[in-house]
């Protein structure tokens, strides 16, 4: 099974290629989301499952595959999003949509690679396989700016993963076995200057993916610039390849050098979160808005991890797929609002309410979840990564704290905007809703609410990773 979640999204990506009926184009990608939407959830409910067979004999490199709890929870965010993505653009028209939702699924074949790879150099080979069909899709769907920002973004990444090969070679010089299993890297006899030099190349590659302060500044153009369904891939679940990679490699390989540098990277972590939510206050444009908002939401989960306690982990964890799902939500609204308006801009919008009052209800929802509202799945974590914070420093915990207030006011403030007020001649001019669209986001909510109120079927999927981090 576990190979086969990494085969069946590979499979579609060929055969997509040689549909050119963008209506056979789109069932075919759909019918093969939930495929795989299936096959997750066959993991997710079953017992940590292994798939080992050789790979690079001549570097002792396997091909394991290995689905953990924190395997399983990034798993499921994935096989959700992606059909989820799918049906809600189903009406966007890109040129060659079949090429387009080709390159998609290639996507999502290095995101469930990276998510289950057990050797480093696996690992690294499904992280870059995640990027490049982003950089295609960026560079030919994207917006007027898109060559000079996807060149941003590609020299980023690029920078980040030589810095992750760079340190793979220095731990694989270093295991008794010469081997790239996780397992021999944990046993590495490292000093404990090659230990942060390793630290930090590992964690450069991972900050530059979630992103953090101040290596974030690809983000918001990179999201801005690109199709709405590849801003979804980006935000849902790209960036937690950043977070899943400290929880994976970083914390586990590096712990002595994870300590000394945790009271450097919580403060970073914190002041790029009160950055990017003084950014999100002045913006006017939707997608920009909701990416200096994902930001703040990510740097929140970095600060907590970095405190290395259980309960700022455990939130960490539930946020994952809460953050993936709330922001999901947001996206859909946001691409719904343009593909029927034609702007992005909240000054031109206004009276979403009136015209198409689901939308606007649907809308709100997501705005709640955004601002952490009890009751929505994001309180859940948000609490218990305060709580972690706090333990590790009140005045940072403060500091961090003003963020709660700072998302309460850009993100109500985006929905007077845009949800009520006088009828705007751009909102005027949406048709009928998009009954696609508005039925993922009632799905989606409906998750975000179950969640939010019995959070305890996160809490048992990734148990097994906090009892391996914490308890020796």
């Amino acid at each position: 099974m576990l190979l086969s979640i990494l085969f069946i999204p590979f499979i579609a990506a060929i055969i997509l290629l040689f549909i050119k009926d963008d209506k056979r184009a789109n069932a075919t990608a759909i019918g093969f989301s939930a495929i795989i939407l299936g096959v997750a959830l066959y993991i997710v409910f079953t017992k940590t499952a292994t798939f080992d067979i050789a790979w690079l004999p001549q570097l002792n490199s396997r091909f394991l595959l290995q689905a953990d709890g924190l395997a399983k929870i990034l798993i499921l965010l994935t096989a959700i999003s992606f059909p989820a993505i799918l049906i809600a653009t189903a009406n966007n028209q890109p040129k060659q949509k079949h090429i387009f939702l080709s390159l998609l699924m290639f996507t999502q074949t290095g995101l469930m690679g990276v998510f289950l790879a057990g050797d480093a150099l696996l690992f690294y080979f499904f992280w870059e396989l995640a990027l490049i069909p982003v950089y295609f899709l960026c560079s030919i769907w994207g917006g007027e700016k898109r060559i000079a920002i996807t060149f941003k973004f590609f020299i980023y990444t690029f920078v980040g993963s030589l810095f992750m090969l760079i340190g793979i070679i220095l731990l694989y010089s270093n295991t008794t076995d010469h081997s790239f299993l996780i397992e021999s890297f944990k046993h590495a006899t490292l000093t404990s200057s090659q230990q942060m030099t390793a630290f930090i190349l590992f964690f450069i590659a991972f900050a530059i993916k979630m992103p953090i302060f101040p290596l974030h500044t690809w983000q918001p153009d990179a999201y801005e610039q690109s199709p709405t369904a590849v801003t979804m891939v980006l935000s849902a679940v790209m960036v937690k390849m950043g977070l899943y990679g400290i929880l994976r490699w970083l914390l586990p390989l590096f712990p002595i050098a994870a300590k000394t540098a945790s009271v450097f990277i919580v403060d970073l972590s914190v002041i790029g979160v009160l950055y990017a939510s003084f950014i999100a206050i002045r913006q006017d444009d939707i997608k920009r808005l909701i990416a200096y908002s994902s930001i703040a939401h990510i740097g929140l989960m970095s600060a907590a991890l970095f405190t290395q306690n259980e309960i700022g982990t455990q939130g960490v964890l539930a946020q994952l797929f809460s953050h993936g799902i709330n922001v999901l939500g947001l996206w859909i609204v946001a691409d719904v609002i343009e593909q029927q308006t034609g702007t992005r801009s909240m000054k031109d919008l206004g009276g979403l309410a009136k015209k198409q009052p689901t939308l606007a209800i649907l809308l709100i929802g997501f705005a709640f979840a955004n601002i952490a509202l009890p009751l929505t799945n994001a309180f859940v974590g948000e609490f218990l990564m305060f709580n972690s914070l706090f333990q590790f420093n009140p005045w940072v915990a403060a500091a961090a704290g003003v963020s709660i207030i700072l998302a309460a006011i850009y993100t109500l403030n985006m929905v007077q905007k845009v949800a009520y007020g006088v009828v705007s001649e751009k909102i005027n001019r949406m048709q009928s809703p998009n009954k696609n669209a508005q039925a993922v986001l009632i799905v989606l909510l409906v998750v975000v609410f179950f969640t939010g109120v019995y959070p305890q079927p996160l809490f048992n999927l990734t148990a097994d990773t906090l009892q391996n981090l914490f308890v020796k």
